[in-house]
């Protein structure tokens, strides 16, 4: 079986209680595979291994830039053939000078090879990002009301977890999703059984709430993944028994 969790809000969100809880159900249970899914890059996430305790479990492979990288932590070599094929959908430097004319957008200096990051407000002209954006013929991604992303086409977290999935030969019906933002909602649209966590962004519920798939988790975090795995076919009988609190 095998998790696939947003970090920010998700895996590091809830109590301290329910963190223990999934940390250690994840340490000591060796059949269960971890992906971290998130929009942090690479180095953020290999960061937050080198400072997180040695109770804090490591994932097999992280797929980090909202699904534009994937890697195996343990070689940190990117997963091939699925890395080039991301690559070969980037038009490279020209994004960011393109999207330098939108009023409004401030880039975000962070190493990115295949997408570029942007925080926007109200002031933001959008819809002139959305035109260039076609031009390009890359995705843009709204999310947690602060981040606009441009995508290779059609990649995001749903598209680069799939791809894992092939790869690793693992059924999603053996796979729980997990996130809390707008740039999870791709993962939900792939039809794996996958939970909202408590106190997601808005839009996110509200796009999910008709998903039969999708768990609207009342609990934040860590307890809202606790919840999901309860009703799980393939992770509800090594928690069964627990009592979440």
């Amino acid at each position: 079986m095998l998790l696939a969790t947003d970090l920010d809000g998700t895996f590091l969100g809830g109590t301290d209680a329910d963190r223990t809880l999934l940390y250690n159900i994840i340490r000591d249970n060796h059949n269960i595979r971890l992906v971290f899914v998130t929009g942090r890059g690479v180095n953020s996430v290999l960061q937050l291994l080198e400072d997180a305790p040695p109770s804090f479990p490591r994932p097999e492979y992280i797929i980090c830039d909202v699904g534009a990288t994937v890697t195996h932590l343990d070689t940190m070599q990117m997963v091939e053939p699925i890395q080039s094929g991301i690559a070969a959908l980037w038009p490279g430097e020209q994004v960011r000078e393109r999207m330098g004319v939108v009023n409004g957008l401030i880039h975000e200096e962070s190493h990115q090879q295949f997408r570029c990051t942007f925080r926007y407000d109200e002031g933001t002209d959008i819809a002139h990002a959305r035109a260039l954006t076609s031009e390009l013929s890359c995705d843009l991604l709204l999310s947690a009301g602060t981040y606009l992303d441009i995508m290779p086409k059609g990649v995001n977290k749903g598209y680069t977890l799939q791809k894992l999935l092939a790869y690793l030969g693992v059924p999603e019906e053996d796979v729980l999703v997990a996130g809390d933002t707008m740039n999870d909602f791709a993962m939900y649209e792939t039809g794996i059984a996958g939970v909202v966590v408590g106190g997601a962004e808005d839009e996110l519920v509200a796009l999910t709430a008709e998903m039969p798939h999708v768990l609207q988790a009342g609990r934040t975090g860590a307890g809202g993944i606790l919840e999901a795995m309860k009703m799980h076919r393939a992770f509800a009988p090594m928690i069964e028994n627990l009592t979440i609190k």
